[in-house]
């Protein structure tokens, strides 16, 4: 009896490692799995969570608060249509290197660890909407918007403007400063501004 009784102990005790270290392994792969995650991961994740309707409550670098409704996600931007009333206008270009944070309830931290990790398998797959946006950078959306002779409103980390972007470099765009409702036009040029891509945060269209 003593016999089965150490084979018994043993056999448990073998059993107990076996979980734990199953347990230590499943952990590890879970913390690797969250290293790779972006934040334009989450972001897409918590835009999918219930509908195309759900906004999200993002804080910039320059300490504005804003709340939109993602519509299309590039490589290091995102488009979105602004649904608080403290800003003017309705749709906007946000880069994600200006986003300071993402306010969330809690109950969908997980729900969007989750979902993100399923949308870092579908990324690229066949019929994928944003397969090809996700491979834009910020730089050709502010090219474009150069094309159209766009008049918009410029949010940086140190002020705010408002003109027509007349060329665009590698990391940087010439900003022609006139008033609003005025086409931009040589005699309606205050000022060209030269502003480096990283300290924008918000453009209004």
């Amino acid at each position: 009896m003593r016999w089965d009784n150490l084979f018994d102990d043993l056999e448990g005790q073998l059993e107990r490692e076996l979980s734990a270290e199953e347990t230590d392994v499943q952990a590890e792969e879970e913390r690797l799995r969250l290293a790779r995650l972006s934040l334009r991961e989450r972001l897409m994740a918590l835009r999918r969570l219930e509908s195309e309707e759900w906004p999200l409550r993002l804080t910039l670098s320059n300490g504005h608060n804003i709340v939109v409704l993602p519509s299309a996600f590039g490589r290091d931007w995102l488009s979105a249509d602004l649904v608080d009333d403290s800003i003017r206008r309705t749709r906007c270009v946000v880069p994600l290197a200006a986003i300071a944070s993402v306010t969330i309830a809690v109950a969908r931290v997980a729900q969007s660890l989750g979902l993100a990790e399923t949308q870092r398998a579908a990324e690229g797959a066949p019929g994928d909407g944003d397969s090809l946006s996700a491979r834009l950078g910020l730089p050709f959306v502010l090219r474009d918007l150069c094309r159209r002779r766009a008049a918009i409103d410029v949010f940086t980390n140190s002020g705010n403007h408002h003109g027509t972007i007349d060329r665009v470099g590698r990391d940087h765009f010439d900003l022609a400063e006139h008033e609003r409702g005025v086409a931009r036009r040589s005699s309606a040029v205050d000022y060209c501004r030269i502003i480096p891509i990283h300290q924008l945060t918000l453009v209004l269209l």
